[in-house]
C-alpha cells in the first residue's frame, strides 16, 4: 500500500509525492512527519544532488485538513505549528540542495507555504494558488510571512493575504510567486529536466548559494560581504571546483560529482 508521501530517487533526484489525492493532498501529522524524514534523508544522502516536491492526481496540496478536533477547537495550533510544521519549513530551508516544488493544480494555505519554502517552483498553466488562511479566520503560518513578501512584495503579499484572494498561474509568474510555467501535461517532463540541472551542478556551491541568499535577505551588507568570502572559500575547496576550472580550460562542459 502506498504512503501518504511517496518516495522516488531518479538520477540524482529526490521525488517526495504527496499521495491524497482524495482530499488534495490535504496535510495531515503523518505527512509532516513524511516530508521531514525525506528532506533529513536527502541531506543525509549525497547520492540525493536535488528534490522535488509535488502531489499526486489534481492538486500539489490543499493545506492543513480540517479533522474534527481541529474544527472543534481542542487542537492547541501553536504546538501544533511549532512540533510539526516548523520542523518541515526549518529543514528545507536548511537543506544544502536545491528543493524545485512542482505545483499540479491547487496550492493552498499551508500548502503554498511549503510550495515557497522550496527554492524554485514550476507549475502547470492550471495551477491556482491561494493565501487562504484569512478564509477561516487564521493568520499566515508555516513560514508564509517570512516568504510570501520577499517572492511578491509587501503590498501584493498585503492585499492576498488580507483578501484571500485566488491567484491564477500567469499571475502567479508575473509576481515572481513562481518561476515558470509550463503546460499541464509537460509539468512532469520539465520538472525532470529542470531538476536535472540541478542535480548534475555543483552541489557544494549550490548549497552555499542558497544559504548566503537565505541568510542576506535580511542582514546587512557588511555581514554579507563577510558571509560571502567565507562561503567562496568553502566552495574554492571542493572537488567541484576544480573540475569547474579544469573544464574550462579544457573548453568543455564540467562533469559535476557534487563534492
Amino acid at each position: 500500500m502506498a504512503g501518504v508521501v511517496e518516495r522516488e530517487i531518479r538520477e540524482g533526484v529526490l521525488y517526495l509525492w504527496i499521495n491524497r489525492p482524495e482530499v488534495l493532498n490535504a496535510i495531515n501529522p503523518q505527512v509532516l512527519k513524511t516530508l521531514l524524514d525525506g528532506f533529513l534523508s536527502a541531506r543525509d544522502d549525497s547520492n540525493v544532488r536535488a528534490v522535488v516536491i509535488s502531489g499526486r492526481g489534481r492538486g500539489f496540496c490543499s493545506g492543513q485538513e480540517l479533522n474534527p478536533e481541529i474544527l472543534k477547537g481542542s487542537v492547541q495550533v501553536r504546538e501544533m505549528v511549532l512540533e510539526m510544521y516548523n520542523p518541515v519549513i526549518e529543514a528545507m530551508k536548511n537543506l544544502q540542495k536545491p528543493i524545485l516544488a512542482s505545483i499540479n493544480g491547487v496550492a493552498a494555505g499551508a500548502g503554498l507555504s511549503v510550495a515557497m519554502a522550496a527554492d524554485l517552483r514550476i507549475a502547470a498553466d492550471n495551477s491556482n494558488f491561494s493565501v487562504a488562511f484569512s478564509k477561516i479566520g487564521l493568520a499566515p503560518d508555516s513560514g508564509a510571512s517570512y516568504y510570501l513578501p520577499r517572492l511578491v512584495g509587501l503590498s501584493k503579499a498585503m492585499e492576498w493575504a488580507l483578501l484571500g484572494t485566488a491567484i491564477d498561474a500567469a499571475t502567479a509568474l508575473q509576481t515572481g510567486l513562481v518561476n515558470f510555467v509550463v503546460e499541464a501535461d509537460k509539468l512532469i517532463e520539465k520538472t525532470h529536466e529542470l531538476a536535472m540541472r540541478l542535480a548534475s551542478g555543483p552541489t557544494v556551491a549550490l548549497g552555499l548559494t542558497k544559504r548566503a541568499l537565505y541568510e542576506g535577505v535580511s542582514g546587512a551588507l557588511a555581514d554579507a560581504l563577510e558571509r560571502e568570502a567565507l562561503y567562496q572559500q568553502l566552495a574554492s575547496e571542493s572537488q567541484d571546483f576544480k573540475e569547474g576550472i579544469t573544464a574550462f580550460q579544457q573548453k568543455r562542459a564540467p562533469l559535476y560529482q557534487g563534492k
